[in-house]
């Protein structure tokens, strides 16, 4: 049985909505870590309100931010997947469907760079990035909306045969200029090497990657320890009010490439859209979180 235009257009969809109100369970946990680390009344509320708000979103059915962005996919293919209509186009349908459906409705957030006018339809919409995976017999899917406090504040350098020192007072630089804008404790991911867009994949990838998980790499995971106490100690905290959390993780991956070398930063704000499924030739869908 092969991966269906219906299939498709139902789980992109459906995913896009599940994002919109509920945050995934390992962000729970680091949220409640992060309120029992707290010393200070003003954190300690601002993390209670959070953890208060998710609930009620998922025991209401309703929106958790009334910013429900713009709909972002990360969709990866496997080899020995059978295709029974266009998933392209039910990808930008499912996204019709929800407009069309969801309850409460979501505002229009879809912006035309050269003209400001603002719909729910628009080039490039949603916004799909594709990969390959050897052997598989399912498509995996993860739907991360990107609204302003995930995507504003990204940002680029490419630099020179950079030193770690370098590359990690850069990202600092970046942390700081953000400070609190971005509605933290923030997920961030950061992608060093490949190329310009590479390393930009990378960096938007880290900020999805699960709480908790060890980075392979014995440079990497040191990186991340460092930079994440660094990050905390700056005093923003959440929300701005101060505390020790400002953000929850930080998630480096790395790509080789030439002497040039491309640093990217991304940031997931306190909500940590992520939602992810499995279709599978068999016409099972897997929901993965």
């Amino acid at each position: 049985m092969p991966v269906t235009y219906e299939m498709m257009k139902s789980t992109t969809r459906d995913l896009y909505e599940w994002s919109l109100k509920k945050i995934p369970e390992d962000s729970k946990v680091a949220l409640r870590s992060a309120l029992d680390a707290e010393t200070e009344d003003a954190p300690k509320k601002a993390l209670g309100f959070m953890l208060r708000s998710a609930e009620r979103a998922e025991t209401e059915d309703t929106l958790l931010c009334s910013d429900s962005g713009v709909p972002t996919y990360s969709v990866k293919i496997g080899t020995g997947v059978e295709f029974g209509g266009d998933i392209k186009q039910a990808i930008v349908d499912g996204f019709a469907d929800l407009v069309e459906t969801i309850e409460p409705p979501i505002l229009k957030f879809v912006t035309n760079p050269l003209t400001g006018e603002r719909s729910y339809r628009g080039k490039d919409m949603p916004i799909v990035s594709w990969d390959i995976i050897s052997g598989a017999d399912y498509i995996d899917v993860t739907c991360a909306p990107k609204a302003l406090g995930g995507g504003r504040w990204a940002a680029l350098e490419i630099f020179s045969y950079p030193t770690l020192d370098e590359i990690e007072g850069w990202i600092m630089d970046m942390v700081v200029r953000a400070g609190s804008q971005h509605c933290p404790p923030v997920t961030i991911g950061i992608g060093i090497g490949g190329s310009f867009d590479h390393a930009a994949k990378l960096a938007k990838q880290q900020t999805l990657r699960p709480f908790g998980t060890p980075n392979p790499e014995p440079i990497l995971a040191d990186m991340e320890k460092r930079l994440l106490e660094a990050v905390n100690s700056t005093g923003f905290g959440p929300m701005g009010t101060g505390g020790v959390t400002t953000a929850l993780g930080v998630h480096i991956d790395y790509a080789s490439g030439h002497g040039f070398t491309p640093v990217a930063i991304a940031f997931n704000c306190w909500i940590n859209r992520r939602t992810r499924a499995k279709i599978y030739n068999s016409g099972e869908v897997e929901r993965i979180e």
